[in-house]
């Protein structure tokens, strides 16, 4: 039985002669957390959105539990879900009615008490019937991750999970992305620059520069590695290096 949820193959993206990411490759296993890091502009929410379908690589290839997403996008997709900063959630609609479009979506059963749940889950009910425009940034990202798990996925692609969360909000965050990881063995993909979220959720880490994979592995063996005290020194010595 093939134990990949995810295989990434010589991945490539080229805007205007300029290589945003250069023929990445990597695997991630069922029920894996992997952390994807690296400085702004190093090619991480590009690879990410290949990964999902909504940017079509310029070579290489995106594989799904086997298959290839570009031939299988509508088959997978009701399997993926994600959260990013650079994709906004209807501002005209209210929260209540962000999450049943996007339920329907995903043909999502038992809609109404999913979206309850979840409304409870991040403490939503207080302004449900708000318009997602008007809400504060932090309130827009536990709408986002609400909306990531409305259709319970297999796969979560989270970039940048917990920002603009206030300290004890993102704690509460990241407790909810380790149950649900846990509860449903899902396969996580995290980009982050907070590196205590890092070392708290992922299994392994992979870090990227100017489009590359330069580094990758277990957190405490890349820390000793590099002869640093913890994963964020590593990621500055990388970043600035």
């Amino acid at each position: 039985m093939n134990n990949l949820a995810i295989e990434i193959i010589n991945l490539k993206k080229e805007y205007k002669n300029i290589l945003a990411v250069k023929n990445v490759n990597f695997k991630i296993k069922k029920g894996e957390i992997i952390g994807l890091l690296g400085p702004n502009g190093c090619g991480k929410s590009t690879t990410i959105g290949m990964m999902l379908g909504l940017i079509k690589p310029t070579s290489g290839n995106v594989m799904i539990n086997g298959l290839d997403i570009e031939n299988n996008r509508t088959q997978l997709l009701e399997k993926i879900n994600f959260i990013s900063p650079y994709i906004e959630l209807p501002k005209k609609l209210s929260i209540k009615e962000n999450l049943t479009v996007f339920g329907k979506m995903y043909g999502v059963k038992n809609l109404e008490n999913k979206i309850h749940e979840l409304m409870e889950k991040f403490h939503l009910n207080d302004f449900k019937k708000r318009k997602t425009g008007e809400l504060s940034s932090g309130q827009k990202n536990r709408v986002s991750l609400a909306k990531a798990l409305i259709n319970d996925p297999e796969i979560l692609f989270l970039d940048e999970p917990t920002a603009s969360l206030d300290p004890d909000v993102g704690d509460y965050v990241r407790s909810v992305i380790e149950d649900y990881a846990e509860k449903k063995d899902a396969t996580i993909l995290l980009a982050s620059h907070n590196m205590i979220e890092v070392e708290r959720l992922c299994d392994e880490v992979m870090m990227m520069k100017k489009g590359e994979i330069i580094d990758k592995g277990n957190i405490n063996n890349l820390i000793n590695k590099h002869g640093r005290k913890n994963l964020e020194e590593v990621f500055l010595k990388i970043a600035r290096g």
